[in-house]
């Protein structure tokens, strides 16, 4: 498990630069979000419309290969920010200090390297379908808006990833300062602990104040 520390002793800039960059990865998960709740009314819609009316919701399968995009790439750049992606701590979780951070970052700068290339070939996918008018073969959707979603989101996803590499490089020259912008290993009782508390906020706390 993973969690995100912070710091005040960090520049402002960096500071400002990770609080902007965090509130538009909270609206793109919040858009991913919304689009896999408004797909399940879709589809209620359509088992509901199709066995009592006979009716299906048209271009319910445009629709859904149109909305996948939102729903997979939306919300990755949030999922990076608290360390919510599946990791291999076996070795992670054995080194401490310096070693443990260089290792981090080395793992993100190869990830960012990966990502920078699919952004390049996701941009090239999209202006494709948009130069060629490319649409679904069912009721003719466009197909460039969700082609544009990927290349978008994984910008985002781009600049958490520089985000943490500056965040590890800081911890490399000085392993003892607070972490900050990145995720953390913790062990299992504080995962438990961290999991109980974004579950039940406030009572929590007036609970521990009683």
């Amino acid at each position: 498990m993973a969690g995100t520390l912070s710091s005040p002793d960090q520049p402002e800039t960096f500071i400002k630069f990770d609080g902007v960059l965090g509130r538009i990865e909270n609206i793109f998960n919040l858009i991913a979000a919304s689009s896999i709740l408004i797909l399940m009314f879709l589809a209620v819609a359509q088992v509901l419309g199709r066995f009592f009316l006979n009716m299906p919701v048209p271009g319910f399968i445009d629709i859904t290969e149109q909305a996948m995009a939102v729903f997979a790439f939306c919300g990755v750049a949030y999922c990076q920010r608290v360390g919510g992606h599946i990791r291999m701590e076996m070795v992670l979780g054995k080194l401490k200090g310096r070693a443990m951070w260089v290792a981090e970052m080395v793992g993100v700068i190869l990830i960012a390297i990966a990502v920078f290339l699919l952004i390049w070939g996701s941009w090239f996918h999209f202006y494709r379908s948009w130069s060629l008018g490319d649409s679904t073969m069912d009721i003719g959707f466009v197909t460039w808006p969700s082609k544009l979603v990927i290349p978008v989101a994984l910008s985002l996803l781009f600049l958490r990833l520089m985000m943490q590499i500056y965040g590890y490089l800081r911890l490399v020259i000085n392993p003892d300062a607070t972490p900050y912008g990145v995720p953390v290993i913790q062990d299992v009782t504080e995962a438990a602990q961290h999991e109980i508390e974004e579950a039940f906020g406030d009572d929590i706390t007036a609970g521990d104040a009683k």
